[in-house]
């Protein structure tokens, strides 16, 4: 079930609401839960075993290890332990076939691809259980002793499929006792509104684009068709994922939860260290504080260093898919990251903003295109295209019909890609209570609310092109 579907928006969600709050206050975790379960469960129930079988590992394993915590050789066993047990759930599902692709390449073999289709969301439900285990272990969170409220956390569902991976330690007071109000409501359904905006009108629009350029060969881009693509595809898989992430923030509130930022406008950035602070932040913080840290950081030998750096890039190019492009694609930005902490940092301090945004988006770009390509080859071959190497020269008649057909579409897009909307609401903030503020508080931006969802429902109506890109993940 998609945030951005009509059974969800007038059906699921009304529903999840209504039952909340006419329920006495000790069951609407239990209400929760239901709902979390059906809405896991809605498109493939079989797969609801497989989390039902993480949350009961993963509530074991928070039990026996606070049990155990003063133990440190037990303790550090059962970590372990749980560490294996959720990483095989996901290789197996993730990554055999994988395997068996890469050994029958290597050792020209001919094993059998197994039947496995992969749980949607695996990739973000079983990190949220080590997460759990781990942060009872290190006394960030105390223990859940009742295993419906680990199952609540790990299968919430506006952060079930697709992220913000939300720590343990980030919710566990929440999930015992929250507070819900009417404002907290209210921001709730105008992120969410937001979010599904950036889904609905801005997302799938220039990913429509971006899938009828990349479905072409090579050879028949122009440069400016080829950066169109990748354009395209960079602001998309922005607007999507953000998008995602602003809807279940906003749902988060509708519920009493606060969840943590997971975007901060990450295509204003001046370097690819700054890009990475501000893109997709919970898995960032996710890797730096339960595998960068515990490896050692950056407070060992420089050799080590750089082991570490190459480890958390390489897992979260694989954490992406299974596939050789994540992998490279995560690598090369560990291998950039190294370059500006260790050569070239104080250098792009050096130079005037405008050249930083320019370096920091073209390797982003780039980066994209390693995402976005099936294959390395591809992604090489594109790549020349858009240097007008091996393609069809500078300037095609398709090229100059994407932009100005869909000229509105990309200024709104980059309007959208920058803190404008942060910055007038703070400039809201320090006015005194004058009649343009209650102007604009009190009528204007409620208009403006209801008028995105009510584009978005009419799109949503009259379209059927309506991914999440991290669905897969």
């Amino acid at each position: 079930m998609l945030f951005s579907s009509l059974i969800f928006l007038f059906v699921f969600l009304p529903s999840v609401i209504l039952l909340y709050y006419i329920s006495p206050r000790k069951l609407r975790n239990s209400v929760l839960l239901i709902f979390s379960l059906f809405f896991y469960g809605y498109g493939e129930p079989k797969y609801l075993i497989i989390m039902l079988l993480s949350i009961f590992v993963n509530y074991l394993m928070g039990l026996f290890v606070d049990k155990y915590r003063n133990e440190k050789k037990i303790a550090r066993f059962i970590i372990f332990l749980s560490v294996f047990i959720n990483l095989f759930i996901i290789g197996y599902y993730k990554y055999t076939n994988f395997i068996v692709k890469n050994i029958n390449q290597i050792f020209n073999s001919s094993l059998p691809l197994l039947n496995i289709v992969m749980p949607i969301g695996i990739s973000f439900f079983t990190f949220q259980g080590l997460s759990y285990v781990i942060d009872v272990y290190r006394g960030d969170g105390k223990v859940q002793r009742n295993p419906f409220n680990v199952a609540l956390y790990i299968s919430l569902f506006p952060q079930l499929i697709a992220g913000p991976i939300v720590r343990y330690e980030t919710v566990a007071e929440q999930i015992d006792d929250r507070t819900e109000s009417l404002e907290g409501f209210s921001y709730g359904v105008e992120r969410f509104i937001l979010g599904l905006s950036k889904k609905v009108l801005i997302a799938n629009n220039v990913g429509f684009i971006a899938d009828e350029i990349f479905k072409l060969q090579t050879s028949d881009l122009s440069v400016i068709l080829a950066w169109i693509g990748i354009i395209s595809y960079t602001a998309q898989i922005y607007f999507d994922f953000s998008g995602y992430s602003d809807m279940a923030i906003g749902l988060g509130h509708m519920f009493g939860f606060e969840f943590l930022e997971n975007f901060n406008y990450p295509y204003i950035s001046r370097s690819i260290t700054e890009f990475w602070r501000r893109w997709h932040i919970s898995l960032s913080t996710w890797f730096r504080d339960y595998v960068y840290i515990p490896l050692g950081g950056n407070r060992v030998s420089k050799s080590k260093f750089l082991r570490n750096i190459f480890i958390v890039w390489f897992l979260t190019g694989l954490w992406h898919g299974a596939a050789w492009n994540f992998i490279l694609w995560g690598l090369y930005y560990g291998f950039i990251l190294v370059l500006e902490k260790m050569f070239v940092g104080e250098y792009i301090e050096k130079l005037k903003r405008p050249f930083q945004h320019i370096y920091t988006m073209f390797f982003v770009i780039i980066g994209w295109l390693l995402f976005r390509s099936e294959t390395i080859s591809y992604a090489k071959d594109y790549l020349m295209a858009m240097f007008g190497i091996g393609g069809q020269g500078l300037i095609s008649s398709q090229g100059i019909y994407y932009l100005i057909e869909y000229k509105y579409l990309f200024i709104i897009a980059i309007i959208a890609s920058i803190p404008v909307y942060p910055a007038i609401q703070k400039r809201l903030d320090k006015m005194s209570n004058s009649w343009i503020k209650v102007l604009i508080i009190d009528y204007v931006k409620p208009f403006f609310i209801i008028a995105l969802f009510l584009l978005c429902i009419m799109y949503l109506i009259n379209s059927t092109f309506n991914p999440f890109i991290y669905f897969r993940f």
